[in-house]
């Protein structure tokens, strides 16, 4: 079972079951998760429920690495329904985890990133260890930071939301809590003691289950990142993508160089999507903004069908040909016309059909 979901005392546990995939999600995983958590909603015994990946031995641990991009890439080429399923139901789950009623504690031990961040940013409690490695990668693979990370992005302080859904940075655990995307660091190695504490002992209230993690709490490393919050903050506030690539590359600042030319790697057009979307998404609800999200990867995969599309071609150069060489189409930001960005946030469907109608 690449899920496994089982009740332990008063706890509900969720074990993404997919290691040697890093326990990318599937389709049917989101189906097992979603089906959990509905089933122990209404349970009376279930007071807290906690999220957790399987380990790999010998190896860095991931609690989830995000969908399964390589099911994306040959679900568009052969036009599978299976893929628009995927999204919707996706989209769905993650509001689901930041409106249940219940607390829920993530333990995002090692790689957690895309859908993984979409698991656990709705969590009441989010755990990170010294294997943390946060991030929304999308603009790399043309696609743009979804799963509800518009809205969670755009809600951490000053400019860093568009700066960490542009570049894709990956975060430490440090970086992580100082910015908001996590809440508790806990060494690794103390990680089953507290599953093991949580299950064993009764749990009464969802204050008790929380205080229980807060009470293990250690200190966590330093905020690297935060010495160019300044930085950040000014650069990432122009209105466009490319006003942004243009004055990090003006800068005398070592980091804003480098951050100009990791932006030049990724997809001029998701480049410029990913900037409208944080800045719509701040003024946004969360079921409004995965609406819009819906709307959007709608587009990534039916504006230009099959292999000419952004995303099937970023993913086909890092994870099915390998050769690090993505045909951007524009190849440039200064080619990104502001008709080609609009066109992703028009709704393909009528509010009374939208796959997520039923949201919020």
């Amino acid at each position: 079972m690449n899920v496994v979901a089982e009740v332990r005392g008063n706890l509900g546990v969720i074990t993404l079951n997919r290691p040697q995939a890093l326990n990318a999600l599937s389709l049917a995983m989101v189906r097992d998760i979603t089906s959990a958590l509905l089933r122990w909603r209404d349970d009376a015994t279930v007071a807290a429920v906690l999220l957790r990946g399987a380990g790999r031995e010998g190896k860095p641990p991931a609690f989830c690495a995000g969908g399964d991009i390589r099911f994306f890439h040959q679900a568009a080429l052969a036009d599978d329904p299976a893929l628009e399923d995927f999204f919707t139901e996706e989209y769905a789950l993650n509001h689901l985890i930041h409106s249940y009623a219940k607390p829920t504690i993530a333990l995002m031990d090692g790689i957690t990133m895309g859908g993984g961040m979409g698991l656990a940013q709705g969590a009441r409690l989010r755990v990170v260890t010294e294997h943390s490695r946060l991030a929304m990668p999308e603009t790399n693979i043309g696609l743009f930071p979804d799963v509800g990370a518009g809205w969670f992005l755009a809600r951490c302080p000053g400019r860093v939301g568009e700066f960490l859904a542009l570049t894709g940075q990956v975060l430490g655990a440090g970086d992580a809590i100082h910015f908001g995307l996590a809440d508790v660091y806990l060494e690794s190695a103390l990680l089953p003691a507290l599953v093991e504490a949580l299950a064993d002992q009764p749990i009464e209230t969802a204050a008790q289950a929380l205080a229980s993690v807060k009470a293990r709490a250690q200190t966590p490393p330093a905020a690297a990142l935060a010495a160019q919050r300044a930085l950040i903050d000014a650069h990432f506030a122009h209105p466009h993508a490319l006003d942004v690539l243009n004055a990090l590359a003006a800068s005398d600042s070592p980091f804003a160089r480098q951050t100009a030319a990791d932006l030049r790697k990724r997809s001029p057009l998701m480049l410029a999507v990913t900037l409208e979307q944080v800045r719509r998404a701040r003024s946004m609800t969360l079921a409004d903004e995965l609406r819009m999200e819906r709307n959007m990867v709608h587009h990534c995969f039916h504006q230009r069908p099959g292999a000419a599309g952004e995303t099937v071609e970023g993913i086909r150069a890092l994870a099915i040909d390998k050769d690090q060489q993505p045909r951007w189409n524009p190849a440039r930001l200064e080619d990104v016309q502001p008709e080609q960005v609009a066109a992703f946030f028009a709704n393909p469907w009528s509010p009374d059909v939208h796959p997520l109608r039923a949201l919020g």
